[in-house]
Parts: C-alpha cells; structure tokens; sequence
C-alpha cells in the first residue's frame, strides 16, 4: 500500500521549505546550463558552423561584401526561424554573435516555455523546469538542430497560451491559434506538428471526458486545424516545399534511440542518465506518486505512436523521429502530478534530476570548451586561403561518413564551412537545400555542390587523382583536382596522401590544409 503522499509544492500560501530548495536548485541549474553558450564564440554542435557560415551569406547578401558563390531566393517554405531573425540582428552585432544569440534565445524559449505550460496547467510551477534543463542538451539539440529547438519552444508557448484560453471567447483563441500556426509554420514545420498534435490530443481527451459535446469538439478542432490548411494551400499555389522528396524508416534504430537521446555526445553518459531517468519515472507510476492526468494519457500515447509510425527521414530531413523525445520531455510534466510521502523521497528526487542534469552538463563543458582551440585553429587557417577560393572537404574515415564511433569528433564534420564566412569560399557541403534553405549556390557552380552536404572521403579522391575513379564516383568529385584550390581533410595527422598534387599548408589535431596544385 502507497503511504499517504505530500506534494513537493504544498499550498503557496504557506512557507515551504522543500519548495523554497527546489527553486533554488532550480535557478542554479539554469544559471549554468546557460554557461556554455556564453563561453564558446562558436558552440561545438554539429550543423552549428554550418548554420553560422548561411547566416553570413544572409547577412552579407546585397552588399558589396557579397559571397560570389551563392544567392538567397525566398520561397513560400517552413524552417527558416533563424534564416530571418539572424541577420536582422547582425545589423546590431557580428554575425557570430547574432547567431549565437539565436542559440540563447532558442534555450530560454524551451525554458521559460515548458514553465509556463506547467503554471497554467496548475497554477505553480513543480517538474517543467526541471524536465527543460535536463534536456536542454538532448541529443537534437547538442546537435545543433537550432531551428526545430527555436520552434519548438515557441510551440510550447502557442499550447501554453491555447490552453489558458481554452475556456473563453472563441474569436480569441481563434486568433491565437492563428498568430501561432504563422510563426511556427515559418520557424520550423515538425514544431507546428507537435503543437498541432498536443492541441488536437487534448481536445480529443475532452470529448472522451464529456466535457464537450461532439459538435462542439468538431468545432474546436476544425477551427485548430484551419490556419494550417490555409498555409499549406498557399503553399502549394506559390509552389513552396517542405524539405525535399524522400521518406525512410530506419526501423532497427526506434527501440535503440531512447538510450541515446540524453546526451549527443557520450553514449555511456546518455544510456547512464537515459536508464536513471527511465528507471525513476517508472519506480514513481509503480508505486502511484506519478500520475498522468486524462489529458496527458491521451497525450502520451499519441506522442508515442507518432515516434514509432514517423519516418527517420521525413522530407529528406534525417533524425525526424528522434525530435519526439524532447517533445514529450518538455510537455508532459505539465500534464501530471508527482506527489511523494516523505522529505526524503522529495530530496532524493531532486538530486537524481540535478544529478542528470549535471552529468549531461559535465559532458558539454569536456566537449564545447576543448573546441574552442580546435575552431580558432581552423579559423585562423582560413587567413591561408585566398579569398574568393573552391575549397573542398573531405573525411579521413574511408567511407567518407561522419564519425559516429567518436561523437566528440562530430562537431568537427561542418567547421570547414566556415570558408563561406571567413574567405569568401565556396564549400560544396553548405546547406543550400531547396525547400530547406533560402541559400543556393549559383549556377556557375551548382554542379559542385554535395547533394545531401555529406562528405567524401579522401581514400575516393586519391583514386580519382589516380586516375582509378569509381564507377560510382559522385560528380561532382570527378574532377576535383581542377574545380577546387584549397582541400580540407578531417581526422587525425596523416601523411599527404598526393605529395605531386597537394602543397601542406596546416595541420592540427582535427583537419589538414592543403593546396591544390591545378592539374589537367
């Protein structure tokens, strides 16, 4: 039998010291969860140089600084949150700190916005906070998927405010609903997914409660999903896009990913915290102190099956199933109550979510920190490469993949990229995706440019300038030794693989720079 329990937050009214501990770890936790951002000029996230080197084409876009390579055509599109906010604010700043600013604004969104989703749902605020930090580096967003974080704390304020009026005047929920659908349907289409589905799931979960009655709840439902459908009518009319075409399950990753999701990193750190986190939620529910209310049942299992019925790849975007996790992370604990039986219970709790939280802290300082000798090392190698050059990427590793067996070594896999920004370049592997991107390289050299922004791995390009090509050699490579001046080799030292063709210009623990002698 469950003894009689004693929420961690007792009546505000009166003076509670456990609450009063709790806020404090509270504030402290995100005090430093913030730090990294504000210590590495440039975070060490996977697509974060990649994002950063776009940004300055934008910024740059219309001015006699121009990069030659690439023009910006806008299109009636989704997932251009940053692609519109950053070089409006790199008019007041560098554009480094613009986008690092993003960064910031993107990790206090997903803070402030699962706090208020909880306050409205309960009048206080108890789990959503600490729910936000401890994912606040999941593995979508160590990664550097700054666009779906920035959307996705936006979602979380569009629910949050949704349900507040969820009693009221139709017209002003209709309107808020509307101003909502807009920004998120701009700023990234899978958070407009999840605000949509959590909304819909809730009105659903009415109905099933008797709440409202059937036309009513058809009513509420058509009036959520009518700003979407307009959108995506205009959309198809202006012959806009969601990403590219192609869909993939990767089926044999769905049961593996929950153990990864914590950290992006470290996958012992992510399995550590992921297994804790897990084994906790399910010891509360077993013994009844964890309850989800009908709403967030109905919530749960729709988020669920989402992540097991959405592809791996959705629209040519990789890692679309992975963003339900940190979804569901960061709304549920608005939807039900934890309520534990003793002081000790309640401390325990608060040190085993502080303890996860630290750990995927401890793991981002080891990586972003070290990175900063590593970015400043390339950036100053750009001052080797003449401005207005073609510079060429390429992966130790010989099949050419990014190095998944050592994630710390990821957030290296883009940094070349930073060419566009720093030399005027052109880099083949710049996210410049119709329907993803409002960048493009210019017909000049469309050839050139990475179909996926993959790279290609040195072994290939020494058989072509071998004359031993592939079969299967990507054109773009095919004649590299002519259409590139500068070659960037990613992974540890090694010795120059084409001593008549490559000139060493830089090494370092990280890359190799070498120039390319023109062959014909």
């Amino acid at each position: 039998m469950v003894p009689s329990s004693k929420p961690i937050l007792t009546d505000p009214a009166r003076p509670d010291p456990d609450r009063a501990v709790a806020m404090i770890v509270l504030a402290m936790l995100a005090v430093v969860s913030f730090v990294p951002v504000l210590l590495t000029p440039i975070p060490a996230m996977v697509d974060y140089p990649n994002h950063l080197a776009r940004m300055s084409v934008l910024s740059q876009n219309g001015t006699a600084g121009a990069n030659p390579y690439y023009e910006v055509r806008w299109a009636f599109y989704p997932n251009l949150g940053m692609d519109l906010l950053v070089p409006q604010l790199a008019r007041l700043m560098s554009v480094e700190n613009a986008t690092r600013l993003f960064l910031l604004l993107s990790q206090c969104l997903i803070v402030t916005g699962a706090l208020l989703l909880e306050w409205v749902r309960k009048g206080r605020i108890r789990l959503a906070g600490f729910a936000a930090l401890a994912f606040l580096y999941c593995l979508p967003f160590s990664w550097g998927f700054v666009n779906f974080e920035f959307g996705l704390g936006l979602a979380l304020w569009g629910i949050a405010v949704y349900l507040m009026l969820a009693e009221g005047p139709w017209p002003l929920r209709f309107m808020a609903n509307l101003i909502f659908v807009a920004a998120l349907y701009v700023a990234h289409f899978f958070s407009l997914g999840i605000y949509g589905a959590t909304l819909g799931l809730f009105e659903l979960s009415r109905v099933r409660q008797g709440r409202v009655a059937y036309p009513v709840a058809a009513a509420r439902l058509g009036a959520l999903a009518l700003p979407a459908l307009a959108l995506l009518a205009i959309m198809h009319v202006t012959a806009g896009a969601i990403g590219s075409q192609g869909n993939d399950w990767f089926l044999a990753f769905k049961p593996v990913w929950p153990l990864r999701i914590m950290n992006g990193y470290n996958l012992t750190a992510a399995a550590v915290t992921g297994l804790t986190l897990m084994t906790a939620l399910l010891f509360a529910a077993r013994r009844g102190v964890l309850r989800l209310e009908p709403a967030g049942i109905w919530i749960a299992l729709g988020l669920a099956l989402l992540y097991v019925t959405i592809p791996s790849r959705l629209f040519g975007t990789s890692f679309a199933d992975l963003r339900v996790f940190p979804a569901a992370a960061l709304i549920l604990p608005a939807f039900c109550s934890l309520s534990l039986p003793s002081r000790a219970w309640r401390m325990a709790a608060l040190a085993a979510i502080s303890g996860i939280t630290l750990i995927n802290l401890a793991v981002v300082f080891t990586v972003w920190l070290p990175y900063r000798a590593d970015y400043a090392a390339i950036v100053e190698s750009f001052r080797k490469v003449e401005r207005g050059s073609r510079v060429l990427v390429s992966n130790a590793d010989e099949a050419g993949d990014p190095p998944f067996a050592d994630l710390t070594a990821y957030p290296m896999y883009y940094a070349p990229t930073l060419a566009v920004h720093y030399a005027n370049a052109f880099v083949p592997n710049l996210f410049t995706e119709a329907g993803k991107q409002p960048v493009r390289a210019v017909e000049a050299v469309r050839h050139l440019a990475t179909p996926d922004g993959g790279l290609v791995s040195s072994g290939l390009l020494t058989a072509i300038a071998a004359g031993r090509p592939p079969a299967d050699s990507p054109r773009f490579v095919r004649t590299w030794y002519r259409d590139f001046d500068y070659l960037y080799v990613l992974g540890p030292r090694a010795a120059n693989p084409l001593p008549d063709l490559l000139e060493l210009l830089q090494t370092s623990d990280r890359f190799v720079l070498y120039r390319i002698r023109r062959k014909s």
